[in-house]
């Protein structure tokens, strides 16, 4: 029997608290597609379009060819690609092949990406021509034995494909010439030479790895969180029953979040494959393409995050483009301000709302109903099946209605750990309890706040300040477009709070004016004693401001300015 919680006496009558899910592997929901949308239009990218039936011809060659490269059950392919036709086609032809994708961002360094390879074990990677130099450099230090190329001219259509090297010659300054060999494959020959007989390979859902996903790594190392083709395909089940009102085989998606983070692989691409709609690709964020992208293809779901949002609406030309097309967008990766959440629902006319995730939960865990009661500064509540609780710190007591601890969930998208590393699993698996380290409450109603990272709270003279809390605040200027506070060292108080911000094109505000404001909202102690004004925010690719970058930063300095004096 169902215990019933606090929160389900919020769930309208057309989401149920309890799903059955699925068991069955992610490819075989290509093939199901392919079956019932047959010439449908799966994809968009830049001019081009796939059916379902060319989306699965394609991914069932490659899986086809991945094969003849010796890829046997349970090994890894590094995906390195943009959003793209060939990031979908290499991904579920991997999983096809039986094989486990190892998403790798095309931003990482060598020393990232050697890492991650090394780490992960893969032995085959996919990625573009630009990016086979830097995997090239470090491939003997890994257990790479094959790599396979694409370029983005590979999928767009006639005559763009034949200008865009001169572009990427341009933009990049680098031509890359790639030649078929025994350990490096061209993309398009491949695709062209090979058939679709590939051998089926029997797959356990619930117990067998779909995917090895790195965390962001903004405090040492990435770890590979280990998620099955269960855990995955239970949170796009539970993505599908919370957005209730879409339609299957009837949607646009847009994917402007990139695939390589699994927030965009799960709400674009999974979900698009299994409910039938056409995904919108773009590979990198831009706010003048996606407004035009937009207007041209009228995609109905937006998933994104909120540097997204405050980037479309501050561009000059917002309201010269046609936006009504959008009904629902969640949005994930950061705290969601309450003014961008108003200026944008102004100007669609669609709904926007706050959800949470993290990538050991696949990612998704609450969110805010769509259509129904929410609340601003809120993450929502727990998705169907998910349980979620607040435990007081260093304790396994649960904190008090309204009581901030560390928010803990439980649910069938949990993963199943960290990839080799024993010790990091321990320390946030604790009797099937994902311990998050976000700083949170729950108030008497069921809904959820996020308070902070465990380490991002700043001690400043024994008081406990949360940055997201001076965030909000900032975020209330007219002037400020970005802003991220930071605890920074204080031989005083051991801690003081520095406010970075972005102002908005064609705003003068001092730091006198921003203390002033700060003040009428904020406690004196938690008020910023310094500000720096920048152009621009350091991010992760899915448009998180990377805090623990600017305290690296201000320590780097402060031991710089030591050694001078």
């Amino acid at each position: 029997m169902e215990k019933i919680k606090k929160w389900h006496k919020h769930y309208p009558s057309e989401i149920s608290t309890t799903i059955k899910y699925d068991e069955k592997p992610l490819h075989a929901f290509l093939e199901e597609s392919a079956k019932v949308y047959g010439e449908k239009k799966a994809l968009y990218f830049l001019g081009k379009e796939l059916s379902f039936t060319e989306l699965y011809q394609e991914s069932r060659k490659m899986a086809n060819y991945m094969q003849k490269l010796e890829l046997q059950k349970g090994d890894k392919v590094a995906i390195m690609l943009p959003n793209c036709p060939q990031a979908v086609i290499s991904y579920y032809a991997a999983l096809m092949a039986g094989a486990i994708v190892v998403q790798t961002n095309p931003l990482y360094t060598e020393r990232e990406l050697e890492y991650q390879l090394k780490d992960s074990d893969a032995t085959l990677i996919v990625c573009l021509d630009i990016l086979l130099p830097r995997v090239t450099n470090i491939r003997a230090n890994t257990a790479i034995k094959h790599t396979i190329v694409t370029g983005i001219k590979d999928y767009l259509p006639f005559p763009k494909n034949l200008i865009y090297p001169f572009i990427q010659k341009k933009q990049y300054s680098i031509v890359v010439k790639v030649e078929q060999s025994e350990d490096t494959h061209v993309w398009k020959s491949m695709i062209d030479q090979t058939s679709e007989d590939y051998q089926s390979v029997d797959i356990d859902p619930v117990k067998d790895l779909a995917l090895l996903q790195y965390t962001g790594g903004t405090t040492g190392n990435p770890k590979g969180v280990m998620l099955t083709h269960y855990n995955l395909v239970a949170n796009v089940q539970m993505c599908d029953a919370w957005l209730y009102k879409t339609k299957k085989g009837e949607e646009i998606i847009l994917g402007v979040i990139p695939f390589f983070h699994v927030y965009g692989m799960t709400t674009v691409m999974i979900n698009s494959v299994m409910i039938g709609s056409k995904m919108v690709l773009l590979p990198k964020f831009d706010a003048g393409d996606v407004l035009k992208t937009i207007q041209k293809q009228k995609p109905t779901l937006f998933p994104g995050a909120p540097t997204i949002y405050i980037g479309l609406l501050n561009h000059p030309d917002i309201k010269k483009y046609d936006l009504s097309s959008i009904k629902a967008c969640i949005s994930g990766s950061a705290p969601l301000p309450a003014e961008v959440q108003e200026q944008f629902e102004k100007i669609t006319g669609g709904r926007l709302v706050e959800g949470y995730g993290l990538t050991e939960s696949s990612p998704v865990t609450h969110a805010n109903l769509v259509w129904e009661n929410r609340v601003s500064g809120s993450i929502g509540i727990p998705w169907p099946d998910t349980d979620s609780a607040i435990y007081r710190m260093e304790s396994d007591e649960e904190a008090d209605i309204g009581e901030v601890g560390e928010i803990a969930v439980k649910g069938p998208q949990i993963m199943q750990g960290y990839w080799n590393n024993q010790e990091e699993t321990d320390n946030v698996l604790k009797d099937g309890w994902l311990y998050t380290g976000d700083l949170g409450y729950m108030d008497e109603d069921g809904y959820f706040y996020v308070v902070d990272r465990k380490k991002d709270m700043i001690i400043a003279g024994g008081y406990n300040i949360y940055p997201r809390e001076v965030e909000e605040v900032l975020y209330e200027h007219e002037g400020i477009q970005e802003a991220v506070v930071a605890g920074i060292p204080d031989p005083y108080r051991g801690e003081t709070v520095k406010a970075y911000v972005v102002l908005k094109e064609g705003y003068t505000v001092d730091e006198e004016e921003l203390n002033g404001f700060c003040r009428k909202h904020l406690a004196a102690y938690k008020v910023p004693r310094l500000y720096e004004f920048r152009s621009e925010l350091p991010k992760t690719a899915v448009g998180k401001i990377l805090r623990r970058k600017l305290v690296d930063e201000e320590k780097e300095n402060s031991k710089e300015s030591s050694t001078t004096i």
